[in-house]
């Protein structure tokens, strides 16, 4: 091989795997339009008109009102203009002097100038509704949605598709953004269509139905593009969630340094274009389909409105209708087809938003569902035992339980150091015991009181957690420390917290100390070291001054001067609570009262850390191989 050819594979680009399809069964993995007929699709838009109009009203009952009346002065107002243009056309079609006939249609002109003027400002104040409820209306529903996750049970983040369940429900939220003006539009056309059509119907009978079925197919049309781009957006759901939540973890700041030193960079982009190229194949692919039902609903359309036309010429060519009516009739029939075009576009327009609510809709009623609703009985403090009583837990989709067969007592003042190897339940088994998760065997007393029965928020009140993996909130240094907790105006027990965990000098070294927004993203933020957030969750968990206090890896990313004070700290407040330490640093356990193994999520060791270090078990062995080193 030559030089230049060693040079051209190394220019090639690289062959990287594609992402995976994501398929999945049960459920949700079926389109909810699949096996819906074209008709009941239609009986949706009163439905949903209806929901937006309880969404709405529970926003802002004003403007709701105006909107109404808004629409009632449309109608009327195109009512009053075409009867007026029809008064209008008598004398101008007549065969007076120009001058008698414009002073006899004069009264009539100015009424359908009053009427085209009240019509027009009739729209201007229902667009000022509008952008009155919308902010409001979108930022309620994107609130309720965010409330819904987080008071769901923890359990339902493990079920598959919760998370693409959520996604399809944030595009719920999107459209209310245009909710408000398709109802708005779609209503006023309705009225539009209704008094211009019964004008019109007054003219004569025959051009009504003619109309109605000049628009008719551009409105079947309509309903089922709207069917075909939900298919996609529906067959799109688990690549687009996959892509959004990997364009952040490739394009935030904090992993930006791992993105480079490790060359992710070709392949995180050749993944992401890869996944759009994937929704876009989709999209493509359903073109042809759309482009059939266009040309088709245009050419059936395009007929009927030749033959609307043809009919009025006819009827007036034949004199069955005076000049001065076929005038009008001109005028009514364009009125109507506008309004008509205006209703099928609109309704087509709030049917494709009621797809879309009715999965923010089905979301938000299921994650009700699995809001923590346990029993009415609340835990008071201060928590002096805790039991754990042959306790099981398997998350769904795995073939054993994560936590098998375990019972425990804990009591105040007692310190328990939980250690095993990854994936041994450790975890698991402290999301249990604070009621994150109930298990599916056994049960978890608080002072005697079964978790299943009690209220849950009466527990999390009292208990303080750290941990393996905490958030870094971008608020200031004070509200990630009281993050959760009421406060007062006094920053002493904030200071108290901060100097717990030995993090005074570092906060004081920011800019604005406690007032430091940790965003260094943002304008004026300022970051912290790895070491110093873990410092930061410790405070945060310390301030809630707990009855049951667990950190899980508490110290992982610290160094020996600052684990030494967390774990100095632990034993100076252990006497008035409940603490558990989990941790791979079998050295720190000495601080424990007691200590447990854990294996496949069975208890396999207990005991004082000197009987462990003699007894030639797990414990023994592990501590032995964090030594050679």
């Amino acid at each position: 091989m030559t030089s230049a050819d060693s040079h051209e594979l190394q220019d090639a680009a690289p062959s990287f795997p594609p992402p995976a399809e994501i398929t999945y069964s049960g459920q949700y993995s079926v389109n909810p339009l699949a096996q819906v007929s074209f008709r009941r699709m239609c009986g949706q838009i009163p439905k949903v008109l209806r929901r937006i109009a309880q969404l709405a009203w529970r926003t802002d009952r004003r403007a709701v009102q105006l909107l109404l009346g808004c629409q009632v002065v449309t109608g009327v107002s195109a009512a009053v203009l075409l009867t007026a243009t029809a008064e209008a056309m008598e004398p101008i079609l007549s065969d007076a002097a120009v001058a008698d006939r414009l002073r006899s249609a004069l009264p009539a002109l100015v009424v359908v100038a009053l009427a085209a003027g009240l019509g027009r400002g009739a729209g201007s104040v229902a667009t000022y509704a509008e952008r009155r409820i919308t902010p409001r209306l979108t930022t309620e529903t994107d609130t309720a949605l965010v409330e819904a996750v987080c008071r769901v049970e923890a359990a339902a983040y493990a079920e598959d598709g919760f998370s693409d369940r959520q996604e399809a429900a944030e595009m719920g939220v999107i459209r209310t953004h245009v909710m408000i003006s398709d109802a708005q539009r779609f209503m006023s056309a309705l009225i539009r269509m209704i008094t211009a059509g019964g004008v019109l119907s007054v003219l004569n009978v025959l051009m009504l139905p003619l109309l109605l079925l000049a628009v008719l197919p551009a409105g079947v049309g309509a309903v089922l593009t709207a069917k075909v781009d939900y298919e996609i957006h529906y067959a799109n759901v688990a690549d687009r969630n996959v892509r959004g939540m990997m364009r952040w973890w490739a394009t935030t700041s904090k992993y930006g340094d791992e993105v480079r030193a490790n060359s992710m960079t070709d392949y995180l982009v050749f993944w992401y274009r890869s996944l759009s190229d994937r929704c876009d194949r989709r999209t493509l692919a359903a073109a042809p389909r759309t482009l059939r039902i266009s040309l088709l609903s245009s050419l059936a359309g395009g007929v009927f409105l030749v033959a609307t036309w043809g009919a009025l010429a006819w009827l007036a060519v034949t004199g069955r209708i005076d000049l001065a009516v076929a005038a009008t009739a001109v005028i009514a029939v364009q009125t109507t087809l506008a309004a008509l075009s205006g209703v099928v576009i609109n309704g087509a327009a709030v049917f494709h938003t009621s797809l879309y609510l009715g999965d923010m809709q089905s979301f938000l009623d299921d994650a009700t569902a699995r809001a923590p609703k346990r029993g009415p009985r609340k835990h008071s403090v201060p928590t002096e035992e805790i039991r754990v009583e042959e306790v099981v837990y398997q998350y769904p989709g795995k073939d054993r339980p994560a936590v098998d067969g375990v019972s425990l007592t804990l009591r105040r003042g007692q310190i328990l150091a939980i250690v095993g190897a990854n994936g041994s339940g450790k975890s698991t088994l402290t999301r249990l015991l604070t009621g994150i998760y109930l298990p599916d065997k056994g049960k978890v007393t608080w002072n005697g009181l079964d978790l299943a029965e009690v209220d849950p928020a009466t527990v999390w009140a009292d208990t303080g957690l750290v941990p393996q993996i905490f958030a870094q909130w971008p608020l200031r240094v004070r509200e990630n420390v009281t993050l959760g907790q009421p406060r007062t105006h006094d920053d002493g027990p904030v200071w108290e917290a901060v100097d717990a965990v030995g993090l005074r000098k570092a906060v004081e070294d920011l800019p604005a100390e406690l007032d430091t927004l940790l965003a260094r993203d943002i304008f004026g933020g300022a970051e912290l070291s790895g070491g110093e957030w873990q410092r930061l969750a410790c405070s945060r968990a310390l301030y809630r001054l707990p009855g049951l206090l667990i950190l899980d890896e508490p110290t992982s990313q610290m160094d020996p001067r600052g684990e030494h004070g967390i774990f100095e700290q632990i034993k100076a407040i252990a006497a008035d609570r409940i603490t558990i330490v989990v941790t791979h640093r079998l050295e720190n356990t000495r601080i424990a009262d007691h200590i447990i193994v854990m294996e496949q999520g069975r208890i396999t060791e207990q005991g004082q850390y000197d009987d462990l270090v003699h007894a030639g078990g797990t414990f023994a062995e592990l501590l032995e191989l964090s030594q050679d080193r």
